[in-house]
């Protein structure tokens, strides 16, 4: 039988559709046990042989309407799983597909088949800011990449009592092998060491109004200088098929313990770090959660900090500008800042620190960062 290269695709998008729970492809970083305060990751349960069968013809019916360009253009993102850079896919917004009793915009329909099987509607998402579509309202065409969207990271509120931490027990022990003191005790003052290439670096970035540096630890060694950022989004990964930014897989570790070796091989395509209006926004792009702590995640008058679960694929507002103008207040233990360095947020890869873990400190975590804001 004759078969056109368009029916080619749709079929290859169509087995690279996102799995549900029961399919045994399902992607095990996606959804977890829960920690101290996640992003909601809702397992949905395989559908029934019926809904199965329509949700196909109607996603092969809305493919086959779509130029070859335009499919070639989604196939490489899904098949990349957005590793790959890929165009936006701009289609008609207004595009209605019903599935079962339920109605779903074209975008939304593309983003279950191919992201998020779970998703509900699209207030629970948040466009990247390297898609076309990023801050426009309404548009006759729109586009329906499923790569240039994340979910949002939505925290529990009120938070668990055991996520808490409290200010008294991250108190630096009075031990020689402590570690790294801001960063054992979550306070805001710079712990990553300078030396002369940072200081050099940080010169010659001066004049270009860096705001923010990145330093990689291992455990209680940072590892490679200190990345300074001037462009509006970064990409921190240790594996990327294509893409430019801080590549953890090129630097030296002398680090031979298998469990940070595990962890490093994990990251993949890592995070993105984006500067945008409201804040600076931290996208999972990895297949295995993060953790985060900021104090602009908590309330203003909290003497505590939260350890926050991020899923792949979820975008949580890491640092936010208005929260952290409040934030600075004299005496305040928590929030002193030092004249360069403004405030500082801690991100673990894989593995997780704080009361709901084996691990109490960050400095006791395989692979993790800090990235800390110029605030001037």
């Amino acid at each position: 039988m004759f078969r056109t290269k368009r029916s080619g695709l749709v079929r290859r998008l169509w087995r690279s559709r996102a799995p549900v729970e029961g399919d045994g492809e399902a992607d095990r970083g996606t959804h977890g046990s829960g920690g101290c305060c996640m992003g909601k990751a809702t397992k949905v349960a395989k559908s029934n042989a019926g809904s199965e069968a329509e949700l196909k013809a109607l996603t092969h019916s809305i493919l086959k309407k779509i130029k070859e360009k335009q499919l070639e253009v989604l196939l490489q993102a899904v098949e990349s799983k957005g590793g790959a850079r890929s165009p936006c896919l701009l289609l008609p917004s207004k595009v209605d597909a019903k599935v079962g009793q339920q109605s779903y915009s074209l975008p939304m329909l593309l983003y279950k088949v191919f992201r998020w099987p779970d998703l509900r509607h699209s207030s629970e998402l948040k466009r990247l800011s390297c898609c076309e579509s990023y801050g426009k309202i309404n548009p006759e065409l729109v586009c329906c990449n499923p790569h240039h969207m994340s979910r949002l990271c939505e925290l529990e509120s009120p938070p668990p009592p055991y996520s808490r931490y409290p200010m008294d027990y991250l108190k630096p022990p009075d031990s020689p092998d402590s570690g790294p003191s801001s960063s054992d005790t979550g306070g805001m003052t710079y712990s990553a060491p300078v030396g002369p290439s940072d200081s050099l670096a940080l010169q010659e970035s001066g004049d270009r109004a860096h705001w923010c540096v990145v330093a990689y630890w291992e455990e209680k060694t940072r590892v490679g200088r200190l990345y300074s950022v001037q462009e509006p989004s970064l990409d921190i990964f240790y594996d990327l098929p294509q893409g430019n930014g801080f590549c953890l897989g090129q630097l030296c570790s002398d680090n031979k313990s298998q469990l940070v070796q595990m962890v490093r091989a994990k990251i993949g395509y890592g995070i993105q770090l984006t500067r945008e209006p409201d804040g600076v926004w931290v996208y999972n792009r990895s297949c295995y959660p993060i953790f985060i702590k900021s104090a602009t995640l908590d309330n203003p008058d909290s003497r505590t900090l939260l350890v926050h679960k991020v899923f792949p694929g979820f975008s949580i507002k890491a640092f936010d500008y208005d929260k952290a103008g409040n934030l600075q207040r004299p005496n305040d233990h928590e929030f002193t800042q030092q004249p360069r360095t403004g405030f500082t947020v801690q991100i673990s890869f894989v593995k997780g620190w704080g009361q709901c873990y084996t691990r109490q400190f960050i400095s006791s975590c395989p692979c993790w960062l800090e990235v800390i804001f110029n605030t001037r």
